[in-house]
């Protein structure tokens, strides 16, 4: 049996998990990953996010003026070398699928027919698969307009695990709806790219609480039972090491009868101590449910900036 190839191998990477787990840093961080291997590598945003562009503002020199003319939604952005972004625009992605739908008939005159306005404002699950037709057709050699950039990555920072089960099982909703025909076709071509594990590979961005890592699981329980994928890894974002044994511990514990410095210093160092141990408990809850898991260290800072942002992408392209 062939192996699984590494994950930057692939066409597609869907980057999913918890709001508020640092989903779009690590979306960033693999995007910089595959760039500094040489790949063509668009990271890939929905709805009216546009906070890659922003992110990487600082990293070329006039990046301000050229995000004002360059960063609008639906525009593929060049960040840095080997790197773009895009935010998807429903409006536009549906007007391109329909001009490859309807051959030499304009856009315009498909875009105005009932029919498609049905399609777009009232199929359930209707801008789900716009997206995701769209984000197919940014893994394709052959793009839609002849002057697009081909890519070899695509990074798909998808939206919290609900929303993301909604959106990967689109193309199987339309496909039940339509059943023949060029909707059904198309809908056909991007469930086989998401169920093709040599081409796409699913990973959940969680942190090492209870809350988050439950989540996790349901994703990985979502993926399985309703769409038959697989989670191929978990990154667990914001861990603490685990600095002392247990002989260290029960030295630091007879600092508190040494002084008030002392006192706080033992208090701290087992407060933290503590932290990393439940921490590090919820992390062995996902390998107990059979999840590969991959740790990014904590970052005493106030916010990322974009050398620590690569520095994380480094060290995940260690195994990817």
């Amino acid at each position: 049996m062939a192996s699984t190839p590494s994950a930057l191998a692939r066409k597609l990477v869907v980057v999913t998990g918890k709001g508020g787990v640092g989903k779009t840093t690590i979306a960033a961080a693999i995007g910089l990953a595959g760039a500094e291997r040489g790949l063509r590598t668009i990271v890939v945003e929905l709805g009216d996010q546009r906070r890659l562009p922003m992110l990487f503002a600082d990293a070329t020199p006039h990046a301000d003026e050229r995000l004002s003319e360059d960063a609008r939604v639906g525009a593929e952005t060049a960040l840095v070398e080997n790197l773009w972004s895009i935010t998807i625009d429903l409006d536009r992605a549906l007007l391109e699928w329909l001009q490859a739908l309807g051959g030499r008939v304009p856009g315009r005159v498909l875009a105005g027919s009932g029919t498609f306005q049905y399609f777009a404002a009232a199929a359930p699950g209707a801008k789900e698969l716009v997206s995701m037709v769209k984000i197919w057709e940014l893994t394709r050699g052959e793009r839609w307009r002849k002057r697009a950039g081909r890519y070899d990555l695509v990074v798909l920072d998808a939206p919290a695990t609900g929303h993301a089960l909604g959106l990967l099982s689109s193309p199987r909703t339309f496909g039940a709806i339509a059943r023949v025909g060029p909707i059904f076709g198309q809908a056909e071509r991007v469930r086989e790219l998401l169920e093709d594990s040599a081409q796409t590979c699913y990973l959940a961005v969680t942190q090492p609480t209870e809350m988050a890592v439950g989540e996790t699981l349901d994703l990985q329980a979502g993926l399985r039972s309703q769409l038959g994928l697989q989670l191929e890894a978990a990154i667990v974002n914001a861990t603490l090491p685990r600095r002392f044994d247990a002989d260290q511990l029960a030295r630091i514990a007879r600092l508190d009868g040494s002084g008030a410095v002392k006192r706080s210093a033992s208090l701290a160092a087992q407060t933290v101590h503590e932290r990393a141990r439940i921490q590090h408990n919820q992390i062995a809850r996902l390998r107990r449910h059979g999840l590969t898991v991959h740790g990014v260290p904590f970052v005493f800072a106030p916010e990322l900036d974009l050398d620590a942002i690569r520095r994380i992408g480094r060290r995940l392209a260690a195994w990817m």
